[in-house]
């Protein structure tokens, strides 16, 4: 067989594909903007041609949306995505073939959650807006990755955005920066978005370079406005096209087309880091004036001991009980923005009551933590007066991670939380987005990012104490707001979506009542969606009982034969919080359906035990450590990447209290003694240790 291939644009060798096997075909067509006839062609294995057309829509949407929005056509005659089970990465942007992980390209409304629904149009996206910003112009180096992928991230966050909603999307955002990257910052593996060194350049693709960097972009469009940064998108174009360049000419492009100086701004490319906000407030009562200092401090990382203050934009309320809103006297705040460039800034409101207070950091300006004391009254303040649903949002979580502590700390949660929210949640009852975000308690994960010297089996106690409190506390409220949502028949529309998602969020609550494994049953057998299937069965998780393996055993004989529905199985199993839960993984790793040589299998498996798992991979007498370990010996010899990936969690020992931290660090040396170790998986364990030992100097 001959295949003859014409890509008429000169461009740098970048990433080009070609993929042979028996596939079926689906074929559809767009026409540009300029009027050119796109030919589409999604191939994917024989039998699913019914779950791919999802994927087409997505794509066409998304070729509309980038000629809207940046102006930017497809430049060829054709465009092909196929898609593999057996793929390490999500996809990749081959120039006119793109290879995809089928797990991000097949989805119908029995089998893909409305979240898969989700990820496929959002990395159909991302790989299609590569196009412009990682084919056409592309990196110089693999020190610039974040160039192409901090970019192309925001941009499909963008698309994302306007396709469904900016509010869950921007919550989903900030989750992965506060469970993923800000540990990652914490940890020897921290480094800027634009590293200084590797020795596995398969090591780059880090939540840093991609989540991070995108929030830098993120910051450069909030800096110069909708407007400013496509004229800077424009000039980049305009100077780059078919060239392989660096960050700083992108930067350049920026300042050329809106007169704007970065130099400063542009230090969050070399520095590495999560910053610290203080709020520091003084009410002074005689004269009705608060005072506001704004302080910024980056803790010393592994890479870099020495830090500088950083171009921050801050995001800016101060409002009273009434829901005033008020400005500074210094003109500081400029469309609700105050630029943190130096330590420290101080802001003075005259006129206004005690009850002032100010809030940070709306929409999450910048990937940054926030310390801002605030009572319980306040935080609830700010949800009932705060003009920006982020903020709204985040008090919240922060009213539940005082809880948390308060419960770590063997003391009660006052008797006012209780009655707050069931007023907030009864007032939000119509509001299914942000109640179901609110509902939603802080993972383990994201409580970790506030706290030092973790005892896990403590924070995870104190954790499902809460949980349990809450439910037991809210339950009248929670069962009159899921008895008055109503779905009907399924589709994947945004006010569905949000909808099925409260009600879910709500069933994971009201599963700790004593209804509840009768609305988990019969959740399960109603459901005509794999969303509520899958809500029924991360219900029933909770319990770990006889009607979740019952439940379980009824999915998998229904299942089992679909490998991306069998990953959603493993991954519930490996998560499940059960004394018995290493001989169980044992168990599910004979299983017919499981192997090493899918790289999905393992991430569910394997991966979701490690990652999510806290009280089985981090079991006392360190078991949970060696489980892993063990298991990444074997892989790294078939499979170093995702190998590489799967040992994360036991590089960031750092943040556990000494006892887990010699633990982890044993098994670190196994690894290291281990004479056929990968580059990919030697460069993360041999730094993870070195910086043992710069801690201890």
């Amino acid at each position: 067989h001959w295949v003859s291939w014409q890509d008429p644009h000169p461009k740098p060798c970048y990433l080009f594909a070609l993929v042979a096997g028996e596939f079926d075909l689906l074929e559809d067509s767009y026409t540009t903007t300029s009027g050119r006839e796109v030919k589409l062609e999604l191939y994917v294995d024989k039998g699913k041609q019914s779950q791919g057309d999802f994927a087409l829509a997505s794509l066409k949407r998304a070729m509309k949306w980038d000629e809207e929005t940046f102006g930017l056509e497809y430049d060829l005659d054709i465009y092909m995505i196929v898609a593999v089970d057996f793929f390490n990465m999500g996809a990749m942007e081959n120039k006119g073939l793109n290879i995809f992980n089928s797990k991000f390209v097949l989805a119908d409304q029995n089998s893909a959650t409305d979240e898969d629904f989700f990820n496929v149009e959002s990395v159909i996206a991302h790989e299609y807006f590569h196009n412009w910003t990682g084919n056409r112009v592309t990196c110089r180096d693999w020190f610039q990755l974040s160039l192409k992928e901090g970019l192309t991230v925001f941009r499909d966050q963008q698309f994302s955005a306007d396709m469904t909603s900016s509010l869950s999307n921007r919550i989903k955002h900030v989750r992965v920066m506060r469970e993923h990257q800000f540990a990652e910052d914490a940890s020897a593996m921290s480094h800027p978005i634009r590293p200084d060194e590797v020795i596995e350049m398969n090591n780059f693709y880090t939540v840093t370079v991609y989540d991070k960097g995108a929030e830098v972009i993120r910051m450069m469009h909030t800096l110069l406005g909708k407007d400013g940064f496509r004229k800077g998108m424009d000039e980049y174009f305009r100077r780059h096209d078919g060239q392989a360049v660096t960050c700083d000419d992108f930067v350049a492009a920026m300042e050329t087309a809106t007169d704007k100086d970065l130099t400063h701004f542009a230090k969050w490319y070399s520095q590495s880091g999560t910053p610290i906000i203080s709020v520091e407030r003084i009410y002074d009562k005689q004269n009705k004036t608060l005072h506001v200092t704004l302080s910024q401090h980056t803790p010393p990382t592994a890479d870099q001991a020495t830090k500088e203050a950083l171009y921050i934009p801050v995001a800016f309320e101060c409002v009273d009980n009434e829901g005033q809103h008020y400005v500074d006297q210094e003109g500081l705040i400029n469309d609700g923005l105050v630029i943190l460039d130096k330590p420290s800034l101080s802001m003075t409101f005259s006129h206004v009551p005690e009850s002032t207070i100010p809030v940070i950091l709306g929409n999450f300006s910048a990937p940054v933590k926030v310390d801002n004391p605030l009572s319980v009254a306040e935080w609830i303040r700010v949800f009932k007066c705060a003009s920006d649903a982020f903020n709204r949002w985040d008090a919240i979580q922060s009213l539940y991670d005082w809880c948390v502590r308060q419960l770590e700390q063997q003391a009660e949660i006052p008797a006012e939380v209780w009655s707050s929210l069931a007023e907030v949640f009864e007032q939000e009852k119509h509001n299914h987005e942000l109640l179901a975000e609110c509902l939603s308690i802080p993972s383990f994960e994201t409580l970790c990012q506030s706290r030092s010297a973790i005892h896990v089996q403590t924070l995870v106690d104190a954790r499902e104490a809460f949980a349990q409190q809450f439910a037991t506390q809210m339950a009248p409220v929670l069962t009159t707001i899921w008895q008055g949502i109503s779905v009907g028949d399924y589709h994947y529309t945004q006010q569905q979506v949000n909808a099925r998602r409260c009600k879910n969020v709500i069933l994971g609550l009201l599963a700790r009542t004593p209804d509840g494994n009768a609305l988990i049953e019969a959740h399960f057998n109603n459901a005509d969606n794999m969303t509520d299937t899958l809500g029924a069965l991360k219900a029933g998780q909770i319990k770990a009982d006889g009607l979740f393996e019952k439940l379980m055993t009824q999915f998998e004989q229904k299942w089992r034969q679909d490998p991306l529905v069998l990953d959603k199985w493993f991954a519930l199993h490996a998560t499940t919080h059960r004394d018995d839960i290493l001989a169980h993984i044992t168990m599910l790793k004979a299983h017919p359906q499981f192997t090493m040589g899918n790289p999905n299998r393992v991430r569910s498996l394997i991966g979701s035990f490690a990652f999510y798992n806290a009280s089985g991979f981090h079991k006392l007498d360190g078991s949970g450590y060696q489980f892993v370990t063990d298991y990444l010996i074997e892989l790294d010899k078939q499979n170093p990447q995702v190998a590489a990936r799967i040992v994360t969690p036991l590089t960031q020992w750092q943040q556990y209290d000494p006892s887990h931290q010699a633990l982890m660090k044993k098994q670190l040396n196994r690894l290291l003694d281990h004479k056929a170790l990968s580059k990919d998986v030697f460069e993360k364990v041999s730094k993870s240790l070195a910086y043992e030992n710069r801690e201890s100097h």
